[in-house]
């Protein structure tokens, strides 16, 4: 078959990405502090942008990022980046600056982007970090544990709160907060708070979340099975230990020399600051991007923290003057690209500020109950939910409610903190939060107050679903074994030996 070569004309479909479409989608997915680092860079390189530095007063709607490009400054700073656009030309002085009205833009300046469309192209997150960067990433001791904490098995409500606990350990390892503090903001009981940090205790590194230097010992104790009354006793009076009060310490630990010495030599072996193998730098304040407050009514108002969103301005005179200085191709390519890209940006930062309050407000909206009544009444809520609701897909959601937090009445949040999982009402009613099946669960085996009382998995999956709660038995196992509470056959074993 003879080879030959042809030209031929072919139509199709296909989605292109354009730069500015993934340097949108990347601003979306940024924290605060990734974008005050992203227009400072912007600042440095484009002269044409400003920051706004103008005196404003509070405006009692959510503040946007971003100021309309078409308005001329009234004060203009002959210093700085601009020297890059002087020396462009060499007829132009740092000194002269035209007035008058701009000129339009030169070229495109990517125009305002269809959030609601960026995430259908599939899972484009913009650029990676290198394998390198990965590994030289030294994980710190929060990280850890929330990692630890993704894969407990807990409930929403649990998981919530073991975010707040891990949230307020040190770097030593050790909880710096008063449970009955978190259990009044987050409107749940204190015995919940508890069993979460009981769960805590069980991560790694061994003695994590202890409140004291006695809980840190004694968790590390009990993991190597060697906390006995006679440690427990020692445990309870490291003063006497401080002070090298042997005698004493003897009497009351019930032991002779040679085994207080070696109690005192395991806990010697011990790590009273478990926290202080793992890296990394210390934990920044966060910084949250959107605030919720109670207004008259029971209403709640979502604002945007204006502190958080950067303030930009375009410097329209000083574009026009060196427009019409420019001579060169080059010089006129340089002035129009440096002017499209100040518009796209300014047109991006106010679309993703917009977006934020949109999708915060519709979480707000579907998760009242929690902020009205605590922790126990979070809803089953999913990314698909809030999309459909707002008009957008999926994937900007997910975007948008990354490193994304919500100051409410009841402590800062991430918004991912507010989707649950659901369960399906067994009466075709509103679907049932996992949290509050799980809430039931508890509240049964806790009744359990008799041998005969005691409820198989069996039993209590017939109660809930004469609740209205349609659920399988593996389900209830599931989240019986995950809130660690023992079978039905060992749990009447436990009330028989107690009686």
């Amino acid at each position: 078959m003879a080879l030959s070569a042809r030209l031929e004309i072919r139509q199709g479909q296909g989605l292109v990405i354009t730069p500015q479409l993934q340097q949108a989608i990347k601003l979306l997915q940024m924290s605060n502090l990734e974008l005050e680092a992203f227009v400072e860079a912007e600042l440095e390189r484009n002269p044409l942008l400003q920051r706004d530095e103008r005196d404003q007063e509070p405006e009692a709607e959510a503040p946007v990022a971003g100021e309309a490009a078409d308005g001329a400054l009234d004060r203009i700073d002959d210093a700085g980046a601009r020297a890059e656009l002087d020396a462009a030309h060499d007829e132009a002085s740092p000194g002269e600056r035209a007035t008058g009205d701009a000129p339009e833009p030169a070229g495109d300046a990517g125009g305002s982007v269809d959030w609601s469309r960026a995430g259908k192209g599939g899972g484009f997150d913009g650029e990676l970090d290198g394998l390198e960067g990965v590994l030289a990433h030294e994980k710190s001791l929060a990280e850890h544990l929330h990692d630890q904490a993704a894969v407990a098995g807990l409930a929403p409500a649990e998981a919530g709160i073991a975010s707040v606990l891990i949230d307020s350990v040190d770097e030593g390892g050790y909880l710096r907060v008063d449970l009955t503090e978190i259990a009044e903001r987050l409107g749940c009981e204190l015995a919940l708070v508890e069993r979460v940090l009981g769960v805590l205790h069980g991560f790694e590194p061994v003695g994590v979340c202890a409140r004291d230097v006695r809980e840190c010992l004694m968790l590390q104790l009990k993991d190597r099975n060697r906390y006995d009354p006679a440690m427990a006793a020692l445990l309870d009076n490291l003063p006497l230990l401080a002070r090298r009060d042997m005698v004493s310490l003897r009497r009351v630990c019930g032991v002779d020399d040679d085994d207080l010495r070696d109690m005192i030599a395991e806990l010697k072996g011990l790590t009273p600051r478990p926290g202080a193998a793992f890296g990394g730098e210390p934990a920044q304040p966060v910084a949250p991007d959107v605030f919720v407050r109670e207004g008259p009514g029971g209403l709640w108002h979502v604002e945007l923290n204006g502190d958080t969103l950067p303030r930009l301005l375009v410097d329209q005179r000083y574009h026009a003057h060196v427009s019409g200085k420019a001579r060169s191709d080059q010089e006129k390519t340089f002035v129009a690209d440096c002017m499209a890209q100040a518009n796209w940006l300014m047109k991006s930062l106010d679309q993703r500020a917009k977006t934020i309050l949109k999708v915060s407000s519709e979480i707000v909206r579907q998760q009242d109950a929690f902020l009205a009544f605590g922790v126990e009444h979070l809803r089953p809520l999913n990314l698909k939910t809030v999309a459909e609701a707002i008009g957008m897909h999926e994937s900007t959601v997910s975007r948008v409610t990354s490193n994304k937090y919500m100051a409410t009445p009841r402590g800062v949040f991430e918004m991912k903190f507010f989707f649950t999982s659901a369960i399906a009402s067994s009466e075709g009613g509103e679907a049932h939060s996992a949290e509050s099946v799980r809430h039931k669960i508890r509240q049964l085996i806790d009744a359990e107050a008799r041998e005969e009382d005691v409820h198989s998995d069996d039993r209590i999956v017939e109660i809930l679903k004469e609740a209205g709660v349609d659920i399988a038995r593996r389900t209830v196992a599931k989240y019986r074994e995950a809130m660690r509470i023992p079978s039905s056959v060992e749990r009447r074993r436990m009330l028989k030996e107690a009686v």
